[in-house]
């Protein structure tokens, strides 16, 4: 009975054997590959790495700061919508400066009101016055003058008829007429002139500096509404109302840093790119009349023929991908644009990163 089972143990062994060895044994083709690896199109080039970007006036896009800090209340827009110069992208709260401003338009109004007074000046009802205080202080002189002349005559005529003490005080009396007399005229001529030039040019200047402040208000009130620039597409909106946002940006939680409140480019019959030529390669660059190039998006098989725009004449250390510096020297890239039509390219937007071989034309 042991025999047996240790034969047919045997056998097992002996299948398990044939079959592992077949199994093992058979040939497994390698798949084809998802996309064709890139490879470099022309005889000779060189390699660069690139950064999709619309294309602007200065080649890159335009990130939106806003100039003044708070809460966003309204976003008027949303991605990938075009846009004409002069539309509102987003508003922030505006409340302190609205009441700021209102402010100083009440106090420049109520500044030219009080200018106005002064160039108005005299005023009918006050020259009125001041003329019927003329009137009145001739009248007094002329009561003061009978009744000067009157005792001055009783006591001419007989001494003892009234006291030389009365006789005095009459004559003061008709001196202190006089005087009033001369008070009012002046203080009549004074009000006829009207305002002083002095007053009148400084409360001017008042009014020109408080109409100053309220425009400068005004202009800071209308910067609470970001409006766009030129017209172009919407390329990100980092915010959304009631997220605060100041002259930093916005900022980002997965980040830990500030990002633009809004990215816009221009419209996207032309994309930039933007590639990155290491500087121990700007040498063999070819020039710009014979200069060809292609570019091949990452993970697949599309390849775009690019058309050279310029090259961007400083040398800036190797950080613009990745705004950060890894490398251990101080490694160096010259800018160079092409640009491509977007036409039948629904898939390439701005900020993918491609891989550009730039070679020379026969």
């Amino acid at each position: 009975m042991r025999n047996r089972i240790i034969f047919g143990l045997s056998i097992l062994g002996i299948l398990a054997g044939l079959v592992a060895a077949y199994i093992f044994g058979m040939q497994r083709h390698a798949q084809p590959p998802v996309f064709k690896p890139v490879s470099n199109p022309y005889v000779t080039a060189i390699y660069a790495d690139g950064i999709v970007e619309s294309e602007q006036q200065g080649g890159q896009n335009v990130n939106i700061y806003p100039e003044v800090a708070g809460p966003i209340t309204r976003v008027f827009v949303r991605e990938g919508e075009q846009i004409s110069a002069g539309t509102p992208l987003l508003s922030i709260d505006d409340s302190v400066q609205a009441a700021t401003t209102e402010q100083l338009r009440a106090q420049s109004e109520a500044a030219l009101v009080l200018l106005r007074e002064l160039k108005a000046q005299p005023r009918r009802e006050t020259l009125a016055v001041a003329k019927a205080q003329v009137d009145q202080a001739r009248a007094n002189l002329k009561a003061s003058r009978d009744q000067y002349d009157k005792r001055r005559a009783s006591y001419d005529f007989d001494k003892r008829s009234i006291s030389k003490d009365v006789v005095d005080t009459a004559q003061d009396a008709v001196a202190q007429a006089t005087a009033g007399l001369e008070v009012a005229d002046r203080q009549y001529e004074l009000t006829r002139a009207g305002a002083w030039s002095y007053d009148v040019s400084n409360q001017q200047k008042q009014y020109e500096a408080l109409r100053q402040a309220y425009r400068a208000a005004v202009a800071l009130l209308q910067k609470y509404t970001l409006k766009a620039q030129a017209d172009g597409v919407v390329l990100t909106m980092n915010g959304t109302p009631g997220s605060y946002v100041s002259s930093l940006g916005i900022y980002d939680a997965y980040t830990q840093g500030s990002d633009p409140l809004i990215v816009m480019g221009a419209p996207q019959e032309y994309l930039s790119v933007r590639c990155y030529v290491d500087e121990i390669l700007v040498a063999r660059l070819p020039l710009p009349a014979h200069m060809q190039a292609q570019l091949s998006v990452r993970g697949t098989d599309v390849k775009v023929p690019l058309e050279f725009v310029r090259v961007q004449p400083y040398v800036s250390p190797k950080i613009e991908l990745s705004n950060q510096r890894q490398e251990k020297v101080d490694l160096r890239v010259l800018p160079v644009i092409f640009r491509f039509r977007t036409k039948d390219l629904p898939m390439i937007y701005p900020g993918l990163l491609v891989d550009v071989f730039i070679g020379s034309k026969k």
